[in-house]
């Protein structure tokens, strides 16, 4: 299978431990959350983010960025998208300043934007994932749960749109300093 993003493959054996918690986390489809609305794959990421209701802050930034159209297009990408209540625990100060720097604003955006369609299948076999902005995102299992960086959880997974994947994480992720 063709792939056009760096990724770091994990070394995943399918019997043992390893394995088994692999299989654990898929079957959880990573950690359970609360329903949302329930998209249709014939929207695309913008469409299928607004219609779960829980992404306005990060619909907004991406208009201020200028992003929507990107996120708009034939892809396919994968959006590890933080939530409003995400939204709410950066620091006022930080977001009224990535608001007036739109190439800053854009980065942090695009650190959550990864080229192609990771389903969670993928994500689980993966160390790291090369971001839209650059940088790569660590990615780890613990129990049944999967974090980005250390401590950003994703809570929900494979939201499918017509142009990609939608990942739902708890933390607003920054990328590393230039």
């Amino acid at each position: 299978m063709p792939s056009s993003f760096a990724l770091s493959r994990r070394t995943v054996g399918v019997a043992g431990a390893a394995g088994a918690t692999i299989a654990a986390v898929l079957a959880m489809g990573f950690a359970s959350a609360p329903a949302t609305a329930a998209p249709t794959a014939n929207q695309n990421i913008v469409a299928t983010a607004a219609s779960a209701g829980q992404f306005d802050t990060l619909l907004t930034l991406a208009k201020k960025a200028g992003l929507v159209g990107a996120l708009s297009g034939s892809g396919p990408l994968t959006v590890f998208a933080p939530t409003d209540a995400a939204f709410k625990s950066v620091p006022k100060a930080t977001l009224a300043k990535l608001g007036n720097d739109r190439a800053a604003l854009r980065r942090v955006l695009l650190y959550h934007v990864v080229k192609g369609n990771v389903s969670a299948g993928r994500v689980v076999k993966l160390r790291s994932a090369t971001t839209l902005a650059g940088p790569s995102i660590g990615i780890r299992i613990s129990g049944r749960n999967v974090f980005l960086n250390g401590s950003t959880k994703v809570v929900k997974t494979d939201i499918a749109a017509s142009n990609g994947t939608i990942h739902v994480i708890n933390k607003v992720l920054l990328p590393p300093a230039k």
